[in-house]
């Protein structure tokens, strides 16, 4: 028994209730109940993490995602997301968490990774990184694909929250294990497992309600909404990391001046 983490689904379960959030969850018993597995989770919204987690509970397994080294530092999160065991990432010593993820899995643990790394901004699957299928070959486990669709007109990166009751319908699709052996090449289970994700995307999408008028904001360009295109959104992303880089240098300019 957890009872942090168990007193945190149940919170969330409450919190989703409040908010009268309509789930629609396929493939539930897809995450195995028992052994280890990487449940790997398309990002569009700042909640990708809670859903896919409630998705889990009909297995009765608690997942421990790999979540950015800052979340850790807040002085409520931080505590709880140490005492349910998720794992930080420390994007500039990214092999620590990558252990530790592997460890976990060999323990037994169900870990949640975020392939793309980033939320996307269209909305759509951005190239994943390779760490999904290493970590899995290496531990000897499965990959769960998982897809989350709505969860973007609750919050999403840019746009307004829709955090009070809203009766949105939020989408979870889990696929089948993937498997992988140990010598796999990790581009080759990548592209695998991202098709899988891609089919599970558009099966969300189809069975979604229609949006329309300012809620178009919310839906791909590719399926006539007015959210950036893939490449629209690369452009954002690399202003927004440039800027990043320069108030980091101009930061550590004030600090190296103080001393």
């Amino acid at each position: 028994m957890e009872p942090l983490y168990s007193s945190v689904v149940a919170f969330a379960g409450g919190l989703f209730a409040l908010q009268r959030l309509r789930f629609t969850i396929v493939g539930a018993q897809n995450v195995p109940r028992t052994g280890g597995a990487v449940v790997a989770v398309n990002h569009i919204s700042y909640f990708d993490f809670a859903y896919a987690g409630w998705a889990a509970r009909a297995s009765g397994r608690h997942i421990r995602f790999l979540a950015k080294e800052a979340v850790f530092r807040h002085p409520v999160g931080g505590p709880l997301m140490r005492g349910m065991r998720h794992i930080p990432v420390d994007r500039e010593a990214g092999a620590a968490s990558y252990d530790t993820a592997v460890a976990a899995l060999r323990a037994g643990e169900v870990v949640g990774v975020f392939p793309e790394a980033t939320t996307s901004r269209s909305f759509e699957l951005k190239e994943f990184k390779l760490g999904v299928a290493r970590m899995a070959a290496e531990a000897g486990v499965p990959i769960v694909p998982l897809v989350v669709w709505g969860s973007q007109r609750v919050w999403s990166k840019g746009l307004p929250r829709r955090l009070g009751p809203s009766r949105l319908p939020v989408t979870v699709i889990v696929g089948e294990p993937v498997h992988v052996a140990p010598d796999d090449d990790p581009a080759a289970v990548t592209r695998r497992y991202r098709a899988v994700m891609a089919e599970q995307l558009e099966t969300a999408q189809r069975g979604y309600e229609p949006l329309s008028g300012p809620d178009l904001r919310y839906l791909p360009a590719r399926l006539g909404g007015t959210a950036p295109t893939l490449e629209e959104a690369g452009r954002i992303e690399e202003v927004e990391a440039a800027r990043r880089r320069r108030d980091r240098d101009r930061r550590l300019g004030r600090e190296g001046g103080a001393g």
